[in-house]
């Protein structure tokens, strides 16, 4: 029996895979990642770890590292703590509304819409809604929301009121 591997030319960075030849794709490191998995890819890389290692270290299988980086799949939310302790960053940008606070907060502790809606007592469209930007009606939620968000109630209430009354505005009757 011959040894068929004898055979085939050596490439420098070159990997043989049942899909074809991979000529250094694996060691690029993306250098403005934009979605999540491109962020992992490239902390991967810069942490000189392989898939199955950094699979390890984010609690998943590395078929899975491999389609967040491909962008085949997206991770799933109850990952997002993880991923954010790998990164050793916070890839999403900074929220600017009450609605963007409370996703990233949502993300930071890996809790689906429903979840976090049973954490505050609320129903789970309500939860989606104000994530939408959607006001908060009841004073009793404004201080929840307020609290769970580190703000103040009293200054996120007259936000509110004064979005309320800008969207509410009664125009004025003009006599002829």
């Amino acid at each position: 029996m011959r040894n068929v591997r004898s055979r085939i030319a050596a490439l420098p960075f070159c990997n043989w895979s049942a899909f074809g030849l991979n000529v250094g794709s694996q060691r690029t490191i993306p250098k403005n990642p934009k979605t999540l998995g491109e962020h992992i890819k490239k902390r991967r890389l810069e942490l000189g770890l392989t898939q199955k290692h950094a699979a390890n270290a984010l609690g998943v299988k590395s078929w899975t590292v491999l389609n967040w980086e491909t962008g085949q799949h997206q991770p799933p939310i109850r990952s997002i703590p993880g991923i954010l302790a790998f990164l050793d960053y916070h890839p999403f940008p900074a929220p600017t509304t009450i609605g963007e606070r409370l996703l990233r907060t949502r993300r930071k502790y890996g809790r689906s819409t429903s979840e976090a809606a049973r954490q505050l007592g609320v129903d789970r469209t309500t939860w989606q809604d104000w994530e939408r930007g959607e006001l908060i009606l009841l004073r009793r939620h404004r201080t929840k929301v307020a609290t769970l968000l580190g703000l103040d109630p009293k200054e996120m209430g007259e936000k509110m009121r004064a979005r309320w009354n800008g969207k509410h505005r009664r125009w004025e009757c003009r006599e002829p």
